[in-house]
């Protein structure tokens, strides 16, 4: 573990902490151009979702429809209904994927497993950079917004589904996260500046209330737009 993964663990809570913890529900509000590029649009404009800490599954509700809802893990994502009847399904999600760029649209379930790897991503970092396999390394420090942030790579296990193997993380001087760089695989490696803010306390533990998603030119510069996705998150509860 790096002394820079040590830092940005304390500051947003502590491993002892969130050990302690089981899942998180928040009630996210989605914007910004993907959701009609991949003829998608609404369908999670506003929903609540849940994820586990310690394993990697998350669903989204409603999706779609009031009684539907998404049950991803890395294997295998669905779209169920609210009483746990499937509708739809599709194993080993991430092969679907194959030869998609940007503008490939996605089918409903495809949508499913993006925004559940997505979302498991957001809102289990940094803790899940403890969990076997990961690799963390620092990076040199990066100007922006006349502040001075340090850099955290981070190389994912084979066996978690997220955008790209590896990410970088931009780490203000409180030790809490300002932007997350990814390249999103399952759309030609489409490359990602996620600007991250308004951090609030809930159970201990700083969660970001505010992202923004803009393309990334190869130089590393985030670029002004379009604004690819929003999410704004409230109603943060943890059990």
């Amino acid at each position: 573990m790096s002394d820079l993964l040590e830092t940005v663990l304390e500051a947003h809570g502590g491993l002892e902490r969130w050990s302690r913890l089981d899942a998180v529900s928040v009630h996210a509000v989605n914007g910004g151009a993907l959701w009609a590029l991949k003829g998608q649009p609404g369908v999670v404009d506003d929903v609540f979702v849940r994820a586990s800490l310690h394993q990697e599954r998350e669903s989204h509700h409603p999706f779609g429809a009031a009684d539907r809802r998404s049950a991803f893990t890395p294997e295998r994502v669905a779209i169920e209904t609210t009483d746990g009847d499937v509708v739809e399904a599709l194993e080993q999600p991430r092969a679907s994927f194959a030869g998609h760029t940007l503008e490939t649209p996605w089918t409903t379930v495809q949508l499913a497993y993006f925004v559940g790897t997505a979302m498991w991503t957001y809102l289990t970092q940094p803790f899940t950079f403890a969990l076997p396999g990961f690799e963390t390394s620092e990076l040199d420090p990066w100007q922006e917004a006349g502040e001075e942030w340090r850099r955290l790579r981070v190389v994912w296990p084979g066996y978690l589904a997220t955008h790209s193997t590896e990410q970088t993380l931009y780490v203000g001087g409180d030790g809490l996260f300002r932007r997350h760089d990814y390249d999103v695989e399952i759309a030609g490696g489409t490359m990602a500046a996620h600007f991250i803010s308004d951090y609030t306390q809930v159970a201990g533990i700083m969660v970001p209330t505010k992202h923004r998603i803009f393309p990334r030119a190869q130089d590393g510069q985030a670029l002004g737009e379009p604004l690819i996705v929003s999410i704004d998150i409230s109603e943060i509860a943890f059990t």
